[in-house]
């Protein structure tokens, strides 16, 4: 008897976690907005297709600020407040190189919904900013996809909030799967998001240790293809300049596809956190699934990205709706 209770007890703290999770996420719903701004996906549309058009830097941003958002305090778009004293998220070393890019989107969606008498201060920043990240993702030609909305905008936004919470580049396979697993994201998910470096780009700090002292017996990690270390040498000279950045993609770095998975095979991966995904026998039959299957890629993508935006959001009377991104009400 005494077992049977404590495995209740077990069972239902297991549960517990999991039901709250998917109460807050069956909060979410693709027509939140049917009855107070009808139009908001369009209007978001809009607003980002102009932004993209200016720049295409504007995709990758966008994407990874979604990402950022997410793993530091839930989808409650508490990245984008901004601190006096610079003391919020955005204020975190693994935060400062976030492109004001993905930044400017958010707040031009947000003028361009707010412009709409019916939708103004209706629509919350962290929902503007999941909708522009589906946007950017099929502009750049990956996939499309409904997006969940009712999430509200947290109130708070600290640099110590920041600290331990985000992947570095250095991760191994076991670091990336614990840190995503909190989130209530698989290893198929993480490696389906990690596809995401499709686009974008890296500063040469981040990865020089891979081509410049690897180890006392190897200068260059062995993991990294040989040519393709040599081409990063030359683009990353020892004193380079620090905004220096360097596609993470080397072959369609302007396109959404599975080209990022087809790289690990070749030892291309930007990051020891991307390469380790082929060289760890545990996650390389999921990269070859991928490199060999852009829309198997895709769905995974679409999976682990609806996923990772039910992760810790405000819903109800939780938070609040920002009238400006960057700072609370």
């Amino acid at each position: 008897m005494v077992m049977e209770t404590r495995s209740l007890f077990l069972l239902s703290s297991l549960l517990l976690p999991l039901l709250l999770s998917s109460t807050t996420s069956a909060q979410l719903r693709s027509d939140f907005y049917q009855s107070t701004c009808p139009n908001v996906e369009s209007l978001v549309r809009s607003a980002v297709t102009n932004k993209f058009q200016q720049t295409f830097v504007t995709a990758p941003a966008t994407l990874r600020l979604f990402f950022h958002d997410c793993f530091v305090r839930g989808c409650d778009a508490s990245v984008l407040l901004s601190s006096p004293n610079n003391k919020a998220e955005k204020d975190h070393p693994d935060d400062i190189s976030l492109a004001g890019d993905g930044f400017d989107t958010v707040i031009k969606a947000k003028a361009a919904v707010d412009s709409v008498p019916q939708c103004r201060n209706k629509v919350s920043c962290a929902d503007i900013l999941a909708l522009a990240t589906r946007d950017v993702v099929v502009l750049a030609g990956g996939p499309s996809y409904t997006v969940e909305l009712g999430r509200r905008d947290g109130r708070i936004s600290t640099i110590a909030s920041v600290q331990r919470q985000l992947p570095q580049p250095s991760f191994n396979l076991d670091q990336l799967n614990s840190m995503f697993s909190l989130h209530g994201l698989s290893q198929t998910d993480m490696i389906a998001l990690s596809g995401a470096h499709t686009l974008g780009f890296s500063h040469c700090s981040r990865f020089s240790k891979r081509i410049y002292g690897f180890s006392p017996r190897n200068t260059i990690d062995p993991t990294l293809n040989l040519g393709y270390a040599l081409q990063l040498r030359k683009m990353c000279p020892l004193k380079v300049d620090p905004r220096i950045a360097i596609n993470m993609d080397p072959t369609t770095p302007q396109t959404f596809d599975n080209a990022y998975f087809r790289n690990l095979q070749q030892g291309k991966g930007l990051f020891t956190s991307d390469q380790v995904l082929f060289t760890d026998t545990r996650s390389r039959p999921t990269v070859n699934f991928f490199a060999s299957n852009n829309g198997a890629f895709g769905q995974a993508f679409v999976s682990a990205i609806t996923k990772l935006g039910r992760v810790g959001v405000k819903t109800g009377n939780q938070g609040e709706i920002r009238l400006d991104c960057t700072r609370v009400n």
